[in-house]
């Protein structure tokens, strides 16, 4: 009985249903979509992994925590080892690798990157004959001697690259020029990257500067398992390599890879959590007029015997109809998700096969636990709230108005809860340190947004009353009707405008927090920076050749450069250690180049043997000026110096540690010292700036991979950088604020065949058709704009507390965006009025006389 009423509850509703089915759709799609994605490319490069590994792999010692790696000079092994292993029992063949990422390819021709430029990797290293190799050559021949070079089939199609063609191989150590004499294809998935093979002997002369390799691959007889080889080649060459299987190499490179897209697979599951945020409030809505309008078929149910539970039960299966149908859609609709994301990858490089989509168990056991769940607990509220109808209650009345009760519970979980979040928010703010902030500011976040939602009702009493005020005089009866239409329900009116107030908070809020960063970047290099170009050399060290083109420029006056040793061990006065990131100057570097702001100290006193450390770094282990540290720059070698200046907090030098490039330069040889990545160019006095940039370009030409940016573009880059974040916020706001407007249309819809009677009543007595329309989409603009007050006060608070916690590590300087805040208020009311456009539609359609007999 309660299953064949819920059954025909719901196919008499159908139509009404439909909008919120589409919210739980997105939800699934996404979630499901997302894991169809990650699964079938972590399962792919699985694949490849298991395909190409070999049975153990001989790897370098990890280096110590206190070593400094000198320059970008990867971590080898000797020529011997080869030997070595190849004498382990079951070895049949022992290949000595060279295989480095830390080079570039170039076509000298048109003085272009040759490679992936979206973060995939470029790979030069020595080509092997191996059991697995991932690569075959396709045309032409293997590299015979210095001048040759292999190129990958992709990599060449892309440059459109051929035999005979020249490439330029550039690394730390200049400019290599070979002819490319062989294609080799991929005998595997194409991960994206480049790869180019030299010989043996040139690849360790070129890439390594030492006869050694980066590895020995091992391949056995078949005799041993892969652990007793292990276990074998430990003991004939040591423990102090890293031995690994091709298990423990698969699963290291398909971790590797798994946190590369991990970004992406967070994103979009971060869509489908605000689509569930957002869809949740469409369900509630639409069971609760669902509820409203059946009030005298619940009494019939009741009295004729129907329980509470029955009643709450009927209400649930529709919805759990609803999560069931919705669920399995919006699994199918995830697998077209999950291609997409697959053809995104591959346009930006990767190669993933669309065909093999990888569909596991989780990904249904998440797409119906999401749907599922989502449903029935937004349905919950409103089925619960049937339940208590009295049977002659709901008899008598078409509808009943919330209990006196609980509106006041609402209202004081309402205030507490916001007050408690305001409360966090305004400790946030004062925090002293991010960390602290950071933590306050998450908990007040969530506590403003359930307090809010919590008060919707309470609050769209008040708000409308004062946004509509002006609806009759400019309206005249449907301006009137409007604003008392929007306040007949302040229970729905308010979940309505929740779901947008969501997505427009997350707009205010994001654009407070990037608009800051970028005018709190730009104040700092004013303030801070007294070169006029950056230049950087990407994924390459900056060379001594680099650099010579820079001051043979007309217009330079000097160059300056930066040596940065990640992660240094300091011994402080009392004994202790510390990690500080230490980086090594020239004298000109402060003063000249940089005028950071100083709480204590001299800044000068850094280029004469004392060190410059940020002032979080003082407070922290209790640093003043003349205190001694002792340095430890790696393999023994250690340095102690005074601390000669404190600089402030917040400042574009961050918080690292200073030394003086001669100061380091006494106890580090050349060799040990680490490359430079980024350096810096002064103009000379009376020199045009932008034209000086133009020659800067020309005399860089034949090194592609640098960046040279004057002032002006380097905050233009800051800028792009800060909104690739912010376009992701607003995708996923987009989404949210589409699932919004359908709460809208859904809303209204409902109310529309709620007041049927009503609308025909009116248009009896006078109110014509034109009227009616306008009467609809004035409420909806109201709703909306009443949900767009809310998110702009709270994407506010949210944005300025984020400013403050961060004032310390950068974000000196706030700027709230009034461009954002004015369009996002205007799009507000075209969001109304396009959410009426169809409800508008049919109330205007109805025959006036059927409409008043509608019971």
């Amino acid at each position: 009985m309660l299953l064949k009423t819920s059954l025909r509850s719901f196919f008499a509703h159908k139509g009404r249903m439909a909008l919120s089915l589409v919210a739980v759709v997105l939800s699934v799609a996404f979630v499901s979509g997302t894991l169809v994605f990650s699964n079938t490319a972590t399962s792919t490069f699985s694949k490849l992994f298991a395909a190409t590994a070999s049975d153990i792999s001989v790897q370098p010692p990890k280096p110590a925590d206190d070593d400094q790696q000198a320059g970008d000079k990867p971590s080898t092994v000797s020529v011997s080892l080869a030997q070595q292993v190849a004498a382990v029992p079951g070895v049949k063949t022992a290949v000595g690798q060279v295989m480095v990422g830390n080079a570039i390819l170039v076509n000298p021709a048109t003085n272009k990157l040759v490679g992936p430029t979206t973060g995939a990797p470029t790979l030069l290293g020595n080509w092997t004959d191996t059991p697995r190799n991932p690569v075959k050559i396709t045309s032409g021949h293997v590299p015979q001697n210095s001048g040759e070079l292999v190129l990958d089939a992709d990599t060449a199609k892309k440059a459109e690259l051929g035999l005979g063609d020249k490439l330029r191989v550039d690394n730390a150590g200049g400019q290599h020029p070979y002819t490319i004499v062989g294609i080799a294809t991929f005998t595997t998935t194409n991960p994206g990257a480049a790869l180019a093979f030299l010989d043996t002997p040139t690849a360790q002369q070129v890439l390594l500067g030492e006869q050694a390799y980066t590895s020995v691959e091992a391949f056995g007889d078949g005799s041993r398992s892969n652990d007793q080889l292990k276990a074998d080649a430990l003991a004939k060459v040591g423990a102090g390599y890293q031995v690994k299987t091709a298990a423990e190499q698969k699963d290291e490179n398909t971790k590797s890879i798994g946190s590369g897209l991990n970004f992406m697979k967070y994103a979009m599951l971060g869509f489908a959590g605000i689509s569930l945020i957002v869809g949740g409030f469409l369900i509630i809505n639409t069971f609760s007029m669902l509820v409203a309008q059946r009030t005298r078929e619940i009494g019939l149910l009741r009295a004729i015997g129907g329980s509470r539970r029955q009643v709450n039960g009927s209400v649930l299966v529709e919805a759990l109809i609803l999560g069931v149908l919705g669920s399995t859609l919006g699994v199918a609709v995830g697998l077209g998700v999950a291609v997409g994301l697959i053809k995104l990858m591959n346009a930006i490089g990767m190669d993933l096969n669309a065909g093999d989509l990888e569909i596991g168990p989780d990904v249904f056991v998440a797409g119906y636990a999401v749907g599922i769940l989502i449903t029935v607990i937004a349905a919950w509220i409103p089925a619960r709230r049937a339940s208590k109808i009295a049977p002659m209650a709901a008899l008598r009345d078409h509808g009943t108005p919330a209990e006196a009760r609980s509106n006041i519970v609402r209202t004081i979980t309402g205030l507490v809860l916001t007050g408690g979040g305001a409360a966090l928010l305004v400790l946030a703010g004062s925090a002293q340190k991010a960390s602290t902030g950071g933590q306050y500011l998450g908990l007040g976040l969530l506590l403003t947004l359930i307090g809010f939602v919590v008060l919707g009702p309470l609050l769209a009493t008040v708000v409308i009353k004062v946004l509509g005020a002006l609806l009759p005089a400019l309206f005249g009866p449907s301006g009137k009707l409007a604003q008392r239409n929007a306040m007949r329900n302040p229970r729905r009116t308010g979940a309505t405008a929740a779901a947008l107030m969501i997505g427009l908070a997350l707009v205010i809020g994001s654009s407070v927090f990037s608009s800051s960063a970028v005018t709190s970047a730009s104040a700092q290099i004013d303030k801070s920076v007294g070169v006029d170009y950056i230049i950087s050399g990407g994924r390459t060290p900056v060379t001594t050749d680099m650099m010579d083109a820079v001051k043979r420029t007309p217009g330079i006056d000097h160059i300056t450069t930066q040596e940065a040793f990640n992660h240094t061990k300091v011994q402080l006065p009392g004994g202790q250690s510390a990690r500080t990131n230490l980086t090594a100057v020239p004298t000109s570097f402060f003063g000249t180049d940089f005028h950071p702001t100083v709480t204590a100290g001299a800044v000068d006193s850094v280029g004469h043997g004392s060190l410059g450390i940020g002032e979080t770094f003082a407070k922290d282990h209790n640093l003043k000026v003349g205190d001694r540290l002792t340095v430890d720059y790696g393999k023994g070698r250690t340095q102690t110096l005074p601390v000669g200046v404190v600089f402030e907090k917040g400042g574009l030098l961050g918080d690292g540690t200073f030394v003086g490039l001669d100061t380091m330069t006494e106890v580090v040889p050349a060799a040990e010292q680490p490359p430079v990545w980024t350096f810096f160019a002064k103009a000379s006095s009376g020199t045009d700036v932008a034209k000086t940039l133009t020659a800067l370009e020309d005399a860089l030409k034949q090194y592609p991979q640098l960046s040279v940016k004057d002032q002006a573009g380097y905050k233009e880059l800051v800028q792009s950088q800060i909104n690739t974040l912010l376009y992701l916020i607003y995708g996923l706001v987009g989404l949210s604020i589409t699932v919004a407007v359908l709460g809208v249309v859904n809303t209204l819809a409902l109310s529309v065949v709620e007041r049927t009677r009503e609308i025909g009543l009116l248009r009896a007595i006078g109110l014509s058709r034109r009227q009616l329309r306008r009467m609809i989409r004035l409420e909806s603009v109201v709703i909306a704009v009443f949900g767009a007050v809310l998110g702009t006060g709270l994407g506010l608070a949210w944005g300025i507390t984020a400013q403050r916690v961060l004032r310390d590590q950068g974000l000196g300087t706030l700027s709230v965006p009034t461009t954002v805040i004015a369009v996002t208020l205007v799009s507000s009311v075209v969001i109304g009025l396009v959410a009426a456009l169809v409800p508008a539609f049919r109330a205007g359609r109805m025959n006036v006389l059927a409409a008043i007999a509608t019971d």
